[in-house]
């Protein structure tokens, strides 16, 4: 019963302090105040199993913000001579050993984690010293492939990212139209190109043919909502085509073209017309 992930338990027995639940093999405490107002002996329950103060395993419904083998943005509640301690949903914090510290670690502020097992005592710890924990081999991802994204931290050419929680990536700031993106947020990405060197280039949007097709029900959307006009032209700035519809410049064009060649719009100087509403000003 591995600690730091979510287990599905049978309720084995009822004592004063609270409930022990099973997996079959091993049991855990579930303390008082987590148990249900109602249950009965042999039903199942979903817990989170981490160790208590004194090491021990213990259960809880509680929903931690990390999990074993996971990346979160924790703040730190508090540190001392050991290192620091990172609020993480539950009752007892989350240690990050000094050794485990990228950069020293102050009360108060926030930094991209990873959770894991040490092996020198069995403890749940984090570290920010997270390129330990990705993998350095050749990636095994395809062009095109949807993954999921860990943001990192920014650069010059974008966000630094984790994919699938193995390797790293990068989005360039091309491919970004959401704002206040932070460290540890998760969202859907594909794979846009693995280089030679192992570097993974990424998008949060899909590639080709289906990013046009996205796209242009977007440009179609835009336009239902707004009486069949959307003020934009292949002369419009890039900054106002984000603003408006949240895509690339060279998006919109290839997405217009698709529109426009299967007759559902009709391109004017003055902007978009959806062709069902055509004659309307």
């Amino acid at each position: 019963m591995q600690p730091g992930t979510y287990h599905t338990l049978t309720i084995d027995r009822t004592t004063r302090v609270g409930l022990f639940l099973t997996n079959g093999t091993e049991e855990v405490l579930l303390p008082l105040k987590y148990v249900p107002k109602q249950f009965n002996l042999g039903d199942s329950l979903d817990v989170f199993v981490y160790l208590d103060h004194e090491e021990r395993p213990v259960a809880t419904t509680l929903t931690p913000y990390i999990t074993r083998h996971d990346f979160a943005f924790l703040r730190v509640n508090y540190t001392n001579e050991f290192g620091a301690f990172l609020d993480w949903g539950l009752e007892k914090d989350l240690f990050v050993p000094f050794r485990e510290q990228a950069n020293k670690m102050e009360q108060g502020k926030r930094y991209l984690v990873y959770c894991y097992i040490d092996p020198q005592n069995g403890r749940l710890v984090a570290s920010s010293k997270l390129n330990q924990f990705l993998n350095q081999t050749p990636p095994p991802f395809t062009e095109g492939e949807e993954v999921t994204l860990t943001i990192s931290h920014p650069s010059e050419l974008g966000l630094n990212v984790i994919i699938n929680q193995t390797h790293r990536g990068l989005v360039y700031k091309t491919d970004i139209f959401e704002e206040h993106l932070r460290p540890g947020d998760k969202r859907k990405g594909y794979i846009k190109t693995v280089r030679p060197d192992g570097k993974i280039d990424v998008s949060f949007r899909p590639q080709g043919l289906e990013l046009i097709t996205g796209e242009a029900e977007k440009i179609l959307q835009y336009l239902q909502r707004g009486n069949g006009i959307l003020r934009l032209t292949d002369n419009s700035t890039p900054e106002d085509i984000k603003a408006v519809l949240q895509m690339s410049k060279k998006s919109f064009k290839k997405a217009l073209g698709t529109l426009y060649k299967e007759r559902k719009v009709r391109l004017e100087e003055d902007g978009v017309y959806l062709m069902k509403v055509e004659g309307r000003r």
